[in-house]
């Protein structure tokens, strides 16, 4: 039977086992060379009240937050596309939109 992807989705090569990881939006179980890492930084007060307390002179600090999503809510999420086969077999590497 032919297969769709030489690396048949994932990054891991001929490494053998690797561990699990849980898709922090909907709980899936997957290998660590198939879940889709983003980090975004965050902040936890409202964008609004951040710009009155930077004008006052105070410093807002954020946090760089990683998720980790499974390919499914990572393609519903937008941040990785759905590519035609001849696109797949390029080999330059994928454009992430964050």
């Amino acid at each position: 039977m032919p297969k769709k992807r030489k690396n048949r989705g994932r990054k891991k090569g001929d490494k053998g086992r690797e561990p699990y990881l849980h898709c922090d939006n909907c709980g899936k179980i997957m290998p660590r060379s198939k879940a889709v890492r983003v980090t975004v930084p965050y902040s936890p007060v409202p964008p609004d009240l951040a710009r009155e307390l930077e004008k006052q002179g105070a410093i807002i600090s954020r946090y760089l937050v990683t998720k980790t999503y499974c390919i499914n809510c990572a393609v519903f999420f937008g941040i990785i596309k759905v590519r035609s086969r001849e696109e797949r077999k390029k080999k330059i590497p994928l454009q992430q939109v964050v």
